[in-house]
C-alpha cells in the first residue's frame, strides 16, 4: 500500500516529501503534477484549475503502488483506503501560511479559501474520513524544519508510535480575536 503525504498549500508537502522518497526509497506521485496533465482539470473564468478528481485518481491509478509516496492536497478525494497503508496531513499555522500565500501571488479569494480550509482542518478531516483515523496522523510544521517534520513522518509511514500533534487553529484563531479577519463573513 502507497504512503500520502497531504495538507493544504504552503505547509511543506513537496519538501518533505522529497526528503522521505529519498530516504525510503520510494517512488513519488505528484498530485498536483498529474492534474496539469492532459483531460484532468480545465481553466475556470478566473484562472483557476478546476481538478475533476475521477479522471485524476484514473491518471494516477497505475503509478500508485506499495512503493509510492503519493504526496498532494488531493490525496483524500483521489485515493481509495485500500491504496494507503499510512498518511501524513502536514499543517500550519495560518498566520505563517498567510504570508506565504502573499508571497505566492495568490489572489484575496484563494488565500481566504486556502486560510479557512486550515484553519478548519478540511484536508485532515477529509483524510481521515477517506482512510481511517488509524492510519493517519498530522504534524504541525509550523515551527519546525523539512529535516524534522520527514523525521517525524518517516517514523509514521513506517508505523512507528507517533502520536501525532493536536492542531486547533480555530481555538487558536478564536482566542486572538480573528475570525473577521480569516472569515471575513463572519
Amino acid at each position: 500500500m502507497a504512503f500520502v503525504i497531504t495538507g493544504n498549500p504552503g505547509v511543506g508537502k513537496h519538501e518533505v516529501a522529497r526528503r522521505l522518497a529519498a530516504e525510503l526509497d520510494l517512488e513519488t506521485v505528484d498530485l498536483s503534477r498529474a492534474a496539469a496533465g492532459p483531460g484532468v482539470a480545465e481553466r475556470s473564468g478566473d484562472g483557476a484549475l478546476d481538478v475533476d478528481v475521477g479522471r485524476l485518481a484514473d491518471a494516477v491509478r497505475g503509478a500508485v503502488s506499495g512503493r509510492s509516496l503519493v504526496v498532494g492536497h488531493l490525496a483524500p478525494h483521489v485515493l481509495a483506503r485500500s491504496q494507503v497503508g499510512a498518511a501524513v496531513v502536514l499543517r500550519r499555522s495560518p498566520y505563517r501560511l498567510e504570508g506565504t500565500y502573499r508571497e505566492r501571488g495568490y489572489p484575496e479569494p484563494k488565500r481566504m479559501e486556502n486560510l479557512g480550509s486550515e484553519i478548519l482542518g478540511v484536508v485532515a478531516y477529509d483524510a481521515v474520513g477517506r482512510f481511517g483515523a488509524d492510519r493517519v496522523t498530522q504534524i504541525d510544521t509550523t515551527d519546525r524544519s523539512a529535516g524534522e517534520a520527514a523525521g517525524i513522518a518517516r517514523d509514521a509511514l513506517r508505523g512507528g508510535e507517533v502520536p501525532g500533534d493536536r492542531v486547533d487553529w480555530l481555538g487558536l484563531v478564536g482566542s486572538r480575536g480573528d475570525m473577521g479577519r480569516f472569515f471575513p463573513t463572519c
